[in-house]
């Protein structure tokens, strides 16, 4: 196996790995909000409250790079370059937890928004032949997510998308098909007011993204910045900030990152991937 293969199939090792650790969080979260909610803890509290709680998550991993050395009897420059790098993550790290501390506004609205459609009463469905013995039992059936409905809600925001007759692509589904396939089982059943909260949240940041890098705007006149103003961006955005690292690994599968690390450097995430 070359160095190239098994550095590649590491990272998708890690990938998945960063997935999984999400998907638990995102159903911890969820549960965190509702014992809040339980407790009759409004949700500017409850946002508060968890943000602070991934914000000393981060703190501690700050922590823990800033202690660690380079290997044991290392040459001086290559301590020199480790500590200089050990820095640099630790620098970024305390930048994350500043920006996670004021983060998730919006979150455990968007959190009471799901648990009460999950709540909501299932139409009766027809009448099944009784089974018999040699029937297989059927699997867990996942909350249809359609594009044409999540591109439908993503429109009604014009603050933040761009008139038709100036966005780049007429047809941008390529793009929201890599979005939604980041949106895990879990979140497809509320996804949608999950968006409209998210953009919400967002307004003012939107509105400046599309002013400074969007369709008549001087980066946008080379060519660049091209998904700015486009409503499969909103999804684009919301992953972004959600589930970055499962959103890069799908859209590496399929599409050119130049257009991801535009808009990444365009938004500034709390979790920058480009490289």
């Amino acid at each position: 196996m070359s160095t190239e293969q098994h550095d590649a199939d590491a990272y998708g090792q890690e990938l998945a790995a960063i997935s999984h650790h999400q998907h638990d969080a995102t159903s911890a979260r969820l549960t965190v909000f509702q014992a809040l909610a339980a407790a009759g803890i409004g949700h500017e509290q409850a946002d508060d409250i968890v943000a602070k709680l991934e914000a000393g998550a981060v703190a501690g991993a700050h922590t823990w790079i800033s202690e660690s050395s380079a290997p044991h009897k290392s040459e001086p420059r290559f301590e020199d370059g480790w500590h200089a790098g050990v820095r640099d993550v630790a620098s970024y790290l305390l930048r994350i937890a500043d920006t996670t501390t004021h983060a998730g506004r919006g979150r455990a609205a968007s959190s009471a928004m799901l648990v009460a459609h999950l709540q909501q009463p299932a139409s009766p469905a027809p009448a099944a032949p009784e089974a018999t013995a040699a029937d297989e039992p059927a699997p867990a059936s996942v909350p249809p997510l359609e594009a044409k409905d999540v591109l439908a809600a993503a429109e009604r925001f014009p603050w933040a998308v761009a008139a038709p007759g100036t966005r780049h692509w007429p047809d941008g589904s390529d793009f929201l098909e890599a979005a939604l396939s980041a949106v895990g089982d879990e979140e497809r059943a509320g996804y949608i007011e999950r968006l409209a909260v998210f953009v919400e949240e967002h307004r003012a940041r939107l509105e400046e993204l599309l002013r400074a890098y969007g369709p008549g705007s001087r980066p946008a006149s080379h060519g660049r910045y091209a998904l700015v103003g486009q409503p499969e961006t909103l999804v684009i955005l919301e992953r972004m900030e959600a589930a970055p690292f499962l959103l890069r690994g799908r859209w590496e599968e399929e599409l050119e990152t130049v257009f991801l690390d535009d808009l990444e450097f365009a938004w500034g995430p709390r979790i920058r991937l480009s490289r």
